[in-house]
């Protein structure tokens, strides 16, 4: 385990990221290098589901929000699974490679996740399995991640290459940002390889504040019970359009073509006179009056402590906020460049105002 190399800061006990390193000892320098030359960061905490069988993709196709039928051999997506309301219940990110796909998700989501899966299975020809105890993740960051990629006999132009040994090297649509799924075994091996080839070890809390940056929600931290998919800007990336019959897409289709998301996924800028960043799930709030809802909140190497929020749509981008609750409460302004552009006339709408004349 990486907890056993020199420097490993844990997590605090009350972390959704248990048993994989904080950082090594400065966060904020970790950050830096990982936005300017290469870093790694192990993500073995998260959980791994194979599906095999010549179903597998027809089969995930009917269940998800993906185009499943059309993910070629040696490429990587994501997807959800919602519930008949449209809201999101699961987020994975995917890799499909001879003859398997894999499904990388929350450690907290894999019971539930393979038990609906298991659940559908019926006549189909697949066979989901947790296979958290066999493979790690580990991620690789950076503009200079390549060079680093290549010492290692590593070379992933786009989509998904299979590891020697097993396993697979994943790149996708984050910028500068690799993934290694490697056998479990070989986890520490893997690490030093890469650490030996210039990559700097870094912990959980410079990837999460670079997501935040790059406004990549997390399931759990900056989704609820309601969040529907357009509103974490997960339409393109994890939710196919041109496709149909799946759990919830009636809801997709309408918010998509009629209406537009209740709320909205932002970036806040916190004030950072207190010691503790409030917690996931807080109020948001405006004037006293609860305007959405707090997700991640982490302190970046440049823009200080910042958070992602789900906010009513409504709200102003100029509205003085507040994160949090009572005396813990801190000021919060939205960052205008993190407001989802407006679309104007949803397309089903401007058809039907075109058939009433």
């Amino acid at each position: 385990m990486t907890l056993g190399q020199p420097g490993a800061i844990p997590p605090p006990e009350d972390s959704v990221d248990p048993g994989v390193p904080w950082h090594f000892g400065d966060p904020l320098a970790e950050q830096r290098t990982a936005a300017r030359s290469a870093a790694v960061i192990d993500r073995s905490h998260r959980g791994v589901i194979a599906v095999s069988g010549a179903d597998r993709l027809t089969w995930l196709h009917s269940l998800t929000s993906q185009h499943m039928t059309a993910l070629a051999n040696g490429s990587g997506s994501e997807l959800l699974v919602l519930d008949v309301q449209g809201r999101v219940e699961d987020h994975a990110v995917v890799a499909e490679l001879d003859g398997t796909v894999w499904l990388d998700t929350e450690h907290s989501r894999v019971e539930p996740l393979l038990g609906y899966l298991t659940k559908m299975v019926f006549w189909s020809k697949v066979e989901p399995k947790d296979v958290t105890d066999e493979f790690a993740l580990l991620t690789v960051l950076g503009p200079t991640s390549d060079e680093v990629l290549a010492a290692v006999g590593v070379v992933v132009a786009d989509g998904v290459l299979a590891l020697p040994g097993g396993g697979f090297a994943r790149r996708m649509s984050a910028p500068d940002s690799v993934d290694l799924l490697v056998p479990r075994a070989e986890l520490d091996s893997w690490w030093s390889r890469l650490t030996d080839a210039g990559a700097r070890p870094t912990g959980s809390w410079t990837y999460e504040a670079l997501r935040v940056e790059a406004l990549r929600p997390r399931l759990g931290m900056d989704t609820d019970a309601r969040t529907i998919p357009h509103e974490v800007s997960w339409i393109g990336r994890a939710v196919h359009l041109d496709k149909g019959c799946y759990r919830g897409q009636e809801t997709v289709a309408r918010v998509h073509n009629l209406g537009k998301p209740p709320r909205r996924m932002v970036l806040l800028h916190l004030d950072g006179s207190q010691e503790v960043l409030p917690e996931p799930g807080a109020p948001v709030t405006a004037g006293g009056k609860v305007v959405g809802r707090l997700g991640t909140a982490v302190l970046h190497h440049e823009l200080g402590p910042i958070a992602l929020a789900l906010l009513k749509r409504s709200v102003p981008v100029e509205t003085e906020l507040a994160a949090g609750e009572g005396e813990d409460a801190v000021s919060a302004a939205i960052d205008p460049d993190s407001v989802p552009p407006d679309t104007g006339e949803q397309p089903g709408r401007a058809a039907l105002r075109r058939l009433r004349g």
